[in-house]
């Protein structure tokens, strides 16, 4: 399992990017207003129409882009450690 550990967390940063970027983007689009009118029927559909609501969809999806660029980060400088390391 070990040497998939790179694969695995590069494809948990393409997750946590992906999110990011969609849950920031989605809440402000036409999308959003076409998915929310499916809950129309629903006591809780205000709620969602609410711009609160929607800037907490998008602060949950800018921790998300965060989170994936900080495991980024510490993917690539831990791969430049392991070839440091092997060059010496």
């Amino acid at each position: 399992m070990h040497r998939f550990a790179p694969l695995l967390r590069f494809l948990f940063v393409q997750y946590c990017m992906t999110a990011g970027i969609l849950l920031v983007v989605i809440p402000w689009s036409r999308v959003w207003d076409r998915l929310v009118l499916e809950f129309a029927q629903y006591p809780f559909f205000p709620f969602l129409q609410l711009p609160h609501f929607r800037a907490a969809v998008a602060g949950f999806g800018l921790v998300h882009f965060v989170w994936g660029i900080h495991d980024l980060y510490l993917l690539l400088s831990r791969r430049e450690l392991d070839h440091g390391e092997s060059a010496s």
